[in-house]
């Protein structure tokens, strides 16, 4: 009776396509991960540009905490050299471009500053309906050398916005940024180092003049907004920062020592803003004025600082920045009456400026005196023909001032075009030699591990195959076991010529036919020149030892380089550890010695430390699987040994043990 070689071929290659079957469904989810973690966030906008990065507008309470109204605002972005490559955009930055939320809708904007040598730019971006207490991004885009420049100043600005000066003229007069084009008519001097790029620097003595253009006309009773940054080099009484008078209509903004406030006169009829709390000398504030609805409202730094219940006359005159608009000298006859309630210090009484209750607006019919000059600096001029919203103003003042952190968030940069891109990208160059160092020892033990796994799978792969094919043989029916102590070393090589070469060939990679060898060696060596071999007990259990022995061979082959994975399972994380301290401990000793405190300059850094962290448990996690797959195919393979020694050991007693009566032993020989 021949063994069915089919039967066992057959099975053998089933368990091997499923072995490849399952080994291609896991590459294929790896590729798949690879590529899904390749796909950006979100869709790029143009894929003509290599680099974005989000920013988000942050008027939530975590951010600047705004709670008013807003609606459509101008919000100044600034780039510096950590927050923004200098070195991958075009020289001008006329490669740049700002996307909405929705990465599909550009946004206007326009370029006060851009010096790539220096790595500094202000650009000005509008931003559509920015919502209160609310998270809004938006997109910067640049990196496309071939970019034309789109900057739209015009744009920038509602048709509501009747003036705009930057100042960052040189030599000429301040060009008006809206679509009004109320340029100024004449030439100021400029002041290095504002607030914001550069500013206008006021001696007292000779304002800047504004037209009396049309689109600059104040209606009566209409809505107006008036804002600038200013600071002053002293505490004047009485300083006129900002002047338009026709006759008996008048509006002043000004400081009076050091306190800002708001002057307007109805047909000789003067009111003003009561006195609050001063602003210090040579220090930057936002000063605004919105008026409507019949009153008044003074805010500094963004929150409201006065109110006056007043209305403002038409005016169509000159205006002046730094002066006063009348001509006379002559000192006042009266003063005008004090008639709102100061709301930036609340300890100041009511009664320091009007008595013991505000009183009623009052009228002062008397020929006012000229105001004193503003000396100082001023920067970023805007009026505008509407009433301005409170939320409105304190995101300039927030946004464009030096809490603008509070408002604007930078996220790292995001490349296109390689899989290795985005925020992962960004992290990579921050990696300090120190963890690369780490990293390249992880990657060695990642390398060694995978070769550990895939070996180690093989040749469990093959011993399994063997096993079988061997137990067919070994328990086929017409198998003798005495072959064992009769057979030649060739008979017992083929099982007595029941496996063809191929088969033969295949088994020897059998664990289980190598202890078969080892039982065939032990009974061929007590056979002596033939014939039957007797036994003992004390034979069989020698012949126990040797198999035993076997056994721990064999458990040795399985078990080969499987310490190298429980060195990566164990070691990986702990040098992605020492990698991550070490790399905290330089980012945080960098920090100190330039003194740069704030979070772009640290995130970089503890980002890239944690990197090695993460090739530590890339190195580990993959590990850890194969290693737990592994063993349990050795625990398998181990068992199946076990069993086949004790199966063997069972049939040679029954066969060769001396216990039994000689004529059986010799009959069971003649068979």
């Amino acid at each position: 009776m021949t063994i069915e070689k089919d039967d066992v071929r057959g099975a053998g290659r089933r368990w091997s396509r499923g072995t490849k079957a399952l080994t291609k469904v896991g590459l294929l989810a790896a590729l798949a991960g690879m590529l899904l973690s390749a796909t950006p966030a979100n869709a790029w906008w143009n894929d003509d540009w290599q680099l974005r990065k989000k920013i988000t507008i942050d008027t939530s309470a975590a951010g600047a905490n705004i709670t008013d109204p807003i609606g459509t605002t101008p919000v100044l972005v600034r780039l510096h050299s950590g927050n923004f490559r200098f070195n991958t955009t075009k020289e001008d930055g006329s490669d740049l471009r700002f996307v909405a939320g929705d990465d599909k809708t550009p946004l206007k904007y326009h370029v006060e500053k851009f010096d790539a040598l220096l790595g500094e730019a202000l650009v000005w971006v509008s931003v559509p309906d920015l919502q209160p207490g609310a998270k809004t991004d938006l997109w910067l885009y640049y990196g496309n050398k071939k970019a034309a420049a789109t900057a739209d100043s015009k744009g920038t600005y509602d048709a509501d916005t009747q003036l705009v000066y930057h100042f960052s003229e040189r030599g000429t007069v301040p060009l008006d940024s809206t679509v009004w084009a109320n340029n100024a008519q004449s030439v100021g001097q400029p002041a290095e180092g504002a607030i914001i790029g550069t500013g206008l620097r006021l001696d007292g003595r000779a304002p800047l003049t504004l037209p009396s253009s049309s689109a600059l006309a104040l209606a009566g009773s209409g809505g107006w907004t008036w804002s600038a940054w200013v600071k002053p080099a002293s505490s004047q009484p009485n300083t006129a920062l900002y002047s338009r008078r026709d006759g008996g209509n008048a509006v002043v903004i000004g400081l009076d020592n050091g306190a800002p406030f708001v002057e307007v006169a109805n047909a000789g009829a003067v009111q003003r803003t009561a006195t609050a709390a001063p602003v210090a000398p040579n220090s930057w504030h936002h000063v605004a004025v919105v008026a409507g609805n019949g009153r008044v409202t003074l805010y500094l730094d963004g929150n409201a600082y006065a109110v006056l219940d007043a209305a403002l006359p038409a005016l169509n005159t000159l205006a002046f920045v730094g002066g006063d608009a009348l001509a006379s000298s002559a000192p006042p006859t009266a003063t005008p009456a004090q008639t709102s309630v100061p709301l930036a210090d609340e300890s100041t009484p009511p009664s320091a400026a009007t008595g013991d209750a505000p009183a009623a607006d009052a009228a002062v019919a008397a020929a006012p005196a000229a105001m004193a000059g503003f000396t100082g600096d001023i920067d970023e001029l805007e009026i505008s023909k509407v009433s301005r919203p409170a939320g409105f103003v304190r995101v300039a003042a927030i946004g464009q001032g030096l809490d603008k952190g509070k408002l604007l968030a930078f996220s790292v940069d995001e490349e296109s075009g390689s899989w290795l891109s985005g925020y992962f990208a960004v992290i990579l160059k921050s990696v300090t030699l120190d963890g690369w160092v780490v990293i390249a020892i992880l990657m060695v033990m990642a390398v060694i591990s995978w070769m550990v796994m895939v070996d180690r799978a093989s040749y469990l792969r093959r011993q399994a195959r063997a096993n079988a094919r061997f137990m067919a043989c070994y328990n086929a029916v017409d198998f003798d076991l005495r072959l064992l102590g009769y057979g030649s070393p060739e008979d017992v090589a083929t099982l007595g010529g029941r496996l063809d070469n191929k088969d033969a060939a295949l088994m020897r990679s059998s664990s289980l036919y190598r202890i078969y060898h080892i039982a065939a060696d032990e009974i061929r060596r007590r056979s002596g020149q033939g014939g039957v071999p007797t036994l003992s007990s004390n034979s069989v259990a020698a012949m126990r030892a040797a198999l035993d022995g076997g056994v721990v061979r064999e458990s040795q082959r399985l078990n080969r380089l499987m310490v190298m994975l429980t060195i990566a399972i164990s070691g990986g994380p702990f040098l992605g550890l020492l990698g991550t301290v070490v790399g905290v401990m330089i980012t945080f000793a960098a920090i100190a010695a330039s003194g740069d405190v704030n979070v772009n300059a640290i995130a970089p850094g503890i980002a890239a430390a944690l990197v090695a962290t993460v090739a530590g448990l890339g190195v580990a996690i993959p590990a850890l699987f194969g290693y737990n797959y592994l063993i349990s195919q050795i625990k398998n393979l181990t068992a199946d040994v076990q069993v086949f020694v004790d199966d063997v050991v069972t049939r040679i007693a029954e066969l060769y043990t001396s216990d039994l009566p000689a004529p059986l032993r010799r009959d069971q020989a003649a068979e």
